[in-house]
């Protein structure tokens, strides 16, 4: 044990089966190939969901490779323990960002050494880049010493005076290029010595890219995971029960089978928290889904018949509103500073349910054979999602072989495997033939993984002079690890203590002089999972509104009230500034095109080893609909790899946060999900979408997350903005304003 704890975690470099070689290509470790055609393939072992996470590893690689840019392309790793996400233990443990002492590093340092043991392959958190820039960096740069040596041993010199340039290393009056130095044959011993670049000498992190998937994206080409067609392929269609829990009493299998193409029907027992229900498999899909009409399904409604969102919503308040709950964060003496407060302000804020809709559907292709099984998806988590395929097949996981596909979107919902191990059930029943299982969006709406619906008690003091002298915040809601580890078999999470409920509070940069967080975990029949930006989606909400409260209460700006709370926080200043100032915080009053009062509203938040400001322009329709006209965006992501794709997930964050803060919201009513598809689940329309401007601030910091960092300070923006033009203080969301713009001097 002792000699365990003390040596550092497995390598990262070489995997434990050798990289496909097709057309002479040669591996260089785990992380790239090069070809005899100068073509450089990096190994990406993130799924691409839209977030361009393929294009700026390529860039980090092709950075420290010295390669010609137009060669470089990327392919999905296999399954290897080399490609574990170790950033997202860390990001588990419940520590706020700032703490970096001996506990922390020590915890860090077992986390580190227990996934990458474990071999967990994961793509969320906003840890795709943050988990590979050391190690694609290495990757990169052993490469190139490799070739270098390779290519100073040919020529009997030595490999300082070599030096390399868009693939081709020179030394005096010799040349040769990385894919003719692959042609020639010559020995590839990996180098024992290599040197990451200074940053002064980046030429492609940094730069401009056109993204890697834009062309086949834009011409059809691209494969998603509903895009495979393995040959002989049938369709599956699924009809799961109505209520939440509910399973099946009876259904009419003879009848289905008559219908025109149908070739099975199976029952679905609930795997991995799907739901129970009847499968139908037909030679093509609207047949499958067309038959399940006639299965005539019968319903037992099960113990969650009479449960409802408001019910749910009422407990959550009362929750929140009690004492005790368990404590992530305390500083100072919050009960003495409230009760000698010269003012206190007190909030409750509801949030409630929603549902990822990612525009690809779920889906998955498996085809069962006696001795291994082919798993086509789009899936966050491959390794977690062969393991659960083999042990519903009664096969060792290296007997299941998974083919990632592009996906259509994530949001945290591919990161459960309950539609993948449904279809690994289904295809069991017609072996040697590949079986494509589609949900519908109904089935999709009504079957999610939910993001959890939350209520917060806010507690805040100010003294004769404005300040803040303490402030307490009480939430209460369903824990997503508790119950995605009880549906996923993740025996670890029995241990977790929720902390992905009350990050956004906990872990902000604001000095308040006392503060508590407290949460209290509550059990509710509702499925829950990962979306997008997770606890941060939320307690962003709370804390921001309650913050421009706060100011508000102290007639103070509520830009100069935040910067006095960011003293100990120059980076988390500099960006709040930079928001306020493209913006034109302090500028003149507005008007829409139509001669509507426009209001600005802000809103800053950390989260995912970033920090991002949002200024929304707003103003209120003829039927006090919200209209917002634009969003200035600051963020400091640290090194930005590719600026623009740094700027397309602001804007990604916007269009995604405004849907969720102006329409979102997931309703139930005896035990049933009420919505069912984009008529009843909005999302925001493209005459809706708002101007979006993104400021990056210079950084030499490590990098930081991206993908969800945008999403948080949305909608307290666009509440702050309706506050500012109304008067009238909305603290739940999606926000529904009832009030018209007051007049302001």
């Amino acid at each position: 044990m002792l000699g365990w704890s003390l040596m550092p975690p497995r390598q990262r470099m070489h995997g434990g089966a050798p990289l496909p070689g097709d057309g002479g290509r040669v591996a260089l470790n785990g992380w790239l190939t090069i070809a005899p055609d100068q073509t450089v393939t990096v190994i990406v072992p993130k799924a691409e969901m839209g977030q361009g996470v393929h294009t700026a590893v390529a860039m980090m690689l092709a950075e420290e490779l010295d390669c010609d840019w137009s060669t470089v392309r990327t392919e999905h790793s296999p399954v290897d323990a080399i490609y574990a996400n170790l950033t997202v233990g860390r990001d588990a443990l419940p520590f706020p960002p700032d703490n970096n002492g001996v506990l922390v590093r020590t915890m860090q340092w077992y986390s580190d050494k227990f996934l990458r043991a474990a071999g967990l392959m994961i793509t969320g958190g906003s840890t795709s880049i943050r988990d590979l820039w050391d190690p694609v960096r290495d990757a990169g740069a052993l490469a190139r010493a490799t070739l270098v040596d390779a290519a100073a041993r040919t020529w009997s010199v030595s490999s300082q005076s070599c030096e390399v340039e868009d693939g081709v290393i020179r030394s005096g009056s010799n040349a040769m290029s990385y894919g003719a130095l692959i042609a020639s044959g010559a020995s590839l011993t990996p180098a024992t010595r290599w040197a990451r670049k200074e940053p002064s000498a980046y030429r492609v992190i940094g730069s401009a890219r056109v993204r890697l998937d834009a062309a086949s994206k834009s011409n059809g080409s691209a494969v998603f995971g509903i895009d495979v067609r393995p040959e002989g392929l049938v369709f599956a269609a699924v009809t799961m029960s109505p209520v939440l829990g509910g399973s099946v009493r009876s259904y009419d299998e003879v009848a289905a089978k008559q219908s025109p193409g149908v070739r099975a029907v199976v029952p679905l027992s609930g795997v991995s928290g799907s739901a129970r229900g009847v499968a139908v498999i037909a030679d093509r899909w609207p047949r499958a889904r067309k038959a399940l009409a006639a299965l005539a399904v019968q319903w037992e409604d099960g113990p969650n018949h009479m449960l409802s969102s408001e019910d749910v919503l009422s407990t959550l308040r009362s929750r929140a509103a009690e004492a005790g709950g368990r404590t992530f964060r305390r500083v100072g003496n919050v009960d003495d500073a409230l009760q000698s407060a010269a003012t206190r302000v007190t909030a409750t804020y509801t949030v409630p349910y929603l549902t990822h809709t990612t525009l690809e559907p779920p889906n998955c292709t498996v085809r069962v054979k006696a001795d291994r099984a082919d798993v086509w998806v789009g899936t966050q988590v491959p390794t977690q999602a062969r393991s659960a395929v083999a042990s519903l097949l009664g096969l060792s996981d290296d007997a299941v072989h998974m083919h990632v596909q592009l996906l259509g979107g994530g949001f945290g919902r591919r990161l459960d495997i309950d539609f993948i191990v449904q279809a690994a059930e289904i295809a069991r029943a017609l072996p040697d033939t590949p079986v494509q299982v589609i949900w519908s969006r109904e089935d999709d709406v009504q079957h999610d993984f939910y993001r959890p619906a939350t209520a917060s008690v806010m507690h805040g003091g100010l003294n004769s002079a404005g300040k803040v002298t303490a402030l307490r915040a009480t939430s209460a809601n369903q824990s997503i690890v508790q119950s995605y580890g009880a549906r996923n078999g993740v025996w670890l999470a029995r241990f977790d203590i929720n902390k992905s409920a009350v990050e956004g509070m906990f872990d902000q940069p604001y000095a308040f002089p006392a503060l508590q967080v407290t949460h209290h975990d509550v059990e509710l029949p509702v499925p829950v999972g990962y979306w997008r930006a997770v606890g941060h989606s939320h307690q962003a909400f709370f804390i921001e509104s309650f913050v421009d409260e706060l100011a508000h209460a102290a007639g103070t700006d509520p830009v100069a009230f935040r910067l006095g709370l960011l003293r100990d926080h120059p980076r988390a200043h500099r960006v709040l500034t930079l928001a306020a100032e493209r913006a034109g915080w302090s500028g003149q009053a507005l008007v829409s095109s139509d001669g509507a009062p426009v209001a600005r509203g802000i809103a800053l938040h950390r989260s995912f080893g970033s920090i991002a400001a949002m200024v929304a322009e707003v103003s209120l329709g003829s039927e006090r609909e919200v209209r917002v006209h634009r969003v200035t965006c600051a963020i400091d992501c640290g090194v930005a790899i590719h600026p623009e794709g740094v700027a397309q997930q602001m804007q990604s964050a916007v269009v995604h946060g405004l849907s969720a803060a102006l329409f979102g919201e997931i309703t139930i009513v005896n035990g049933r999900v009420q919505q069912q598809n984009f008529d009843g689940y909005r999302l925001l329309r493209l005459h809706e979408t708002p101007i979006v401007e993104t400021h990056i601030v210079p950084s030499s910091e490590s990098p930081g997350g991206v993908g969800e960092v945008g999403l948080p300070p949305v909608a307290p923006a666009i509440a702050n903005a309706l506050f500012a033009l109304t008067g009238e203080r909305l603290r739940s969301l999606p926000l529904k304003p009832t009030m018209v713009p007051q007049e302001r001097t």
